[in-house]
C-alpha cells in the first residue's frame, strides 16, 4: 500500500498540471453547460442565437440538472468536472470489460489496449469538457443492471442517459425487443419526468416553449455542420463526398437503415449465447456518432466497449477480417496532427476516414455475433 501512495501522488500532481497548464482555460463545451445552468438558476432564456456555435443542443431537463455547476464560480466548476471525467475514463474501460461473457486475454491487457486505442478521443473530451464519457457509463451500467435484474436502476439510468444525450432513445426499443418491461417502464417514467422537470422552475408554459426552441436549434444547426471536418456522421461523410444534396441525403439514410438492420440482425441471433447483451450495447453505442447529424470526431469513445470486444475476442475472427479491424482502429487511433502533420491530418478529416475505420469495426462485431462467438 505504502509503495503505490508516491504512484498515486506522481499522478494527481500530473492531472493538477495537466489541467492547470493545458486544459483550464478551454473546455468550451462545458462552459455551456456552466452557462446553461446559470440561465436555469435564474429562469432566462436558454436557447439563444447569440451563442452561435456554442448554442446549448441539449434537452431542457440538462440545463435544470445543470444548476449545481452553473452555481459554482466557471474555474472551480471547470476543475470539478475535469477530474469527474477523468476519474469515469477507468470506471468506463471496467464497466467495459464487465460486459465480456469470456476473457480470451488478460483484465489488463484488454483494458491497457483499448485505453491506447481511444486516448485519442479520451484526451479530446476532457479538453473540451464533453459529457460523453458519463453518457456512456451510464449506458453500459444501466445494461449490466439489467442483466442483473435489476430493471428499475436500469430503466431510470437510462432516462437520465437521454437527458444527457437524447439519442440515448436508442436503447428503449433495445428494451422493448428483449421485453424488459420493469425497465422499459421506468425508462419511460423517467423521460416524462424529465420532460415536465423544467416547469419546477420556468412554469408549465415556458417549458413547452422551451422545447420547441430546443427542436428548432437542433433541427437548424444540423445542415451548416455537415461540412466541417470533425464531423463524422454518415450524413457528413456522403456530403464530404458527394457534396450536399439529395444523393448524399439519400445514400446516408440507406446507410443508416442497412446498420440499423445490421443492429437488429445482431439481436435476433443472440439466441443460445450466455450474455449477449454486452456486443449489442457496443454495437448500438458504436452507431451513435454515425447516425447523428452532428456526431463529431471524439463521439467514437463511445466505441470503448467495441474496442474490448475486438481486443478480447480478435483471434476468432477471419485473418484478413482480423488484420483489416486492427488498421482500422490503429488509423484512427494514431492519426493525429501532431503525429502525421497538418496535411494528412486534413485530408484525413475531410474526407471522412475516421467514419470508414469504425464502419469496419462495426462490421467486425456483427461478424462475432454471426459466428456464435459473443
Amino acid at each position: 500500500m505504502t509503495a503505490r501512495l508516491p504512484v498515486a501522488a506522481a499522478l494527481l500532481a500530473a492531472l493538477v498540471a495537466l489541467f492547470a497548464y493545458k486544459v483550464s482555460a478551454k473546455m468550451p463545451d462545458f462552459e455551456v453547460y456552466w452557462r446553461a445552468g446559470a440561465r436555469a438558476l435564474a429562469a432566462e432564456p436558454l436557447y439563444r442565437e447569440e451563442d452561435e456555435h456554442y448554442q446549448l443542443k441539449y434537452l431542457p431537463a440538462f440545463a435544470v440538472l445543470a444548476i449545481p455547476a452553473g452555481a459554482l464560480p466557471l474555474p472551480v466548476a471547470k476543475a470539478i468536472w475535469f477530474g469527474a471525467t477523468v476519474a469515469l475514463i477507468p470506471v468506463l474501460l471496467i464497466l467495459s470489460l464487465e460486459l465480456l461473457p469470456v476473457r480470451r486475454k488478460p483484465a489488463w491487457l484488454i483494458g491497457l489496449l483499448t485505453f491506447v486505442l481511444m486516448a485519442k478521443f479520451y484526451g479530446h473530451e476532457l479538453v473540451l469538457g464533453q459529457v460523453n464519457v458519463l453518457f456512456a457509463a451510464l449506458i453500459v451500467s444501466a445494461v449490466l443492471l439489467a442483466a442483473n435484474q435489476r430493471a428499475v436502476a436500469a430503466g431510470l439510468l437510462v432516462a437520465l442517459a437521454v437527458v444527457i444525450k437524447p439519442y440515448a432513445v436508442l436503447f428503449v426499443p433495445w428494451l422493448a425487443a428483449q421485453r424488459a418491461v420493469r425497465a422499459l417502464v421506468c425508462a419511460a417514467a423517467g423521460i416524462a419526468a424529465a420532460l415536465v422537470l423544467p416547469a419546477a422552475v420556468y412554469g408549465p408554459r415556458a417549458t413547452l416553449a422551451l422545447h420547441r426552441d430546443w427542436w428548432r436549434t437542433v433541427s437548424e444547426s444540423t445542415a451548416p455542420n455537415l461540412l466541417n471536418a470533425d464531423n463524422v456522421s454518415l450524413a457528413a461523410m456522403y456530403a464530404k463526398w458527394l457534396g450536399t444534396g439529395a444523393a448524399a441525403a439519400a445514400l446516408a439514410a440507406i446507410t443508416a437503415a442497412v446498420l440499423l438492420a445490421v443492429a437488429a440482425m445482431a439481436f435476433t441471433w443472440r439466441r443460445n449465447l450466455a450474455r449477449p447483451e454486452g456486443l449489442e450495447v457496443s454495437l448500438m453505442l458504436t452507431l451513435i456518432p454515425l447516425l447523428s447529424p452532428q456526431g463529431w470526431d471524439y463521439v467514437f469513445l463511445l466505441a470503448t466497449p467495441a474496442v474490448v470486444y475486438v481486443v478480447n475476442y480478435d483471434r476468432d475472427l477471419p485473418s484478413p477480417l482480423r488484420i483489416a479491424v486492427w488498421i482500422a482502429m490503429a488509423i484512427a487511433a494514431f492519426t493525429l496532427y501532431d503525429i502525421v502533420g497538418r496535411r494528412l491530418y486534413s485530408g484525413f478529416m475531410a474526407w471522412s476516414m475516421v467514419s470508414v475505420c469504425y464502419l469496419v469495426v462495426i462490421g467486425t462485431l456483427a461478424s462475432l455475433r454471426w459466428r456464435k462467438v459473443a
